[in-house]
């Protein structure tokens, strides 16, 4: 009987909501389809994978390709490339639209800080080739306006993307300048919804805005930035390859060859699919640790975490 009536109750929920059931439906769908189906093929890794024999008549191959990356000549390189222009993009891009959210709170004019929000988010709607070719003409040895700058105050053009000292300094830089503005969206909407008498009682008290920004707005937002920096740590080793590849080149490989591109050089472009495959997985495994470790920790030092 209670198990009749706890069916019967759940379906008249379902029915009242159904509507917000319709709007998670495409939403689920896309998770379904693109996420959660695919990981059948990860099972490739431990294959030796032929297309014309399929994944399930492929032989077994175990933990060959897993040994095969590790104990190659490039491990070490990858996985420092990797971890180094994912830190710096970390350290760099990280607070950048905490700060940038910050400064936008305390603007009082209501159509100025709207038009430098709407400036700030147009980068993010720039693909990654248009950003790179802007790049490229920019910073080009050949006319390029860095260089015409430089040539102003009598120093050499240079050839930036042909130089490895300068590839992580433009890749962070150029995701900094695109993403700050869309990635502060957040933290504005958090700020939102703090009681605006908190600040008139701060005030009272003869606090200043930036005494009420430390000690109001920041503890207000704190949960958001730590959820926020568990699922960036989860990150750490999968750096986006689309941006790189159009950067690099055979000068940059010393600094630019990353796990990602490996990946898919020698995985996609040589059609050594199981390769590409266990390499993806031990990367993602790392991640699952990395975001278990950043949750533990996170809740020992505060009262918030993923779980």
């Amino acid at each position: 009987m209670n198990n009749l009536n706890t069916r019967a109750n759940f379906l008249r929920r379902v029915k009242a909501q159904r509507y917000l059931f319709l709007l998670m439906l495409p939403g689920l769908i896309y998770y379904i389809v693109f996420k959660y189906a695919p990981m059948y093929g990860a099972i490739i890794a431990f294959k030796d994978f032929q297309p014309r024999d399929g994944i399930l008549g492929s032989p077994w191959a175990g933990l060959k390709y897993f040994k095969q990356f590790v104990e190659g000549p490039y491990f070490w390189r990858l996985v420092k490339n990797t971890f180094l222009l994912s830190f710096y993009d970390l350290v760099f891009n990280f607070p950048v639209p905490i700060i940038f959210a910050l400064l936008l709170n305390e603007v009082r004019c209501k159509r100025y800080k709207k038009t430098v929000q709407t400036i700030s988010y147009l980068p993010h709607f720039i693909s990654v080739v248009i950003v790179v070719g802007l790049m490229r003409t920019m910073f080009s040895p050949n006319g390029g306006v860095v260089n015409n700058i430089l040539a102003a105050f009598g120093v050499d053009p240079i050839n930036f993307f042909s130089e490895k000292a300068w590839f992580r300094t433009l890749y962070v830089g150029s995701g900094v300048w695109q993403s700050f503005g869309w990635g502060s969206i957040i933290y504005l909407a958090s700020m939102a919804g703090i009681d605006p008498g908190l600040y008139e009682a701060a005030r009272l008290d003869g606090a200043g805005r930036f005494r009420c920004m430390w000690n109001i707005t920041l503890p207000a937002i704190r949960p958001t930035i730590i959820i926020l920096f568990i699922m960036r740590l989860g990150k750490l080793l999968s750096v986006g390859f689309e941006k790189v590849i159009l950067m690099y080149g055979p000068a940059t490989y010393e600094v630019s060859d990353l796990i990602s591109t490996y990946v898919y050089r020698y995985g996609i472009l040589k059609s050594n699919y199981s390769f590409g495959a266990a390499v993806d997985l031990m990367n993602s495994v790392v991640a699952l640790v990395l975001i278990v470790v950043a949750n533990k920790i996170c809740q020992k030092v505060s009262d918030t975490s993923l779980w």
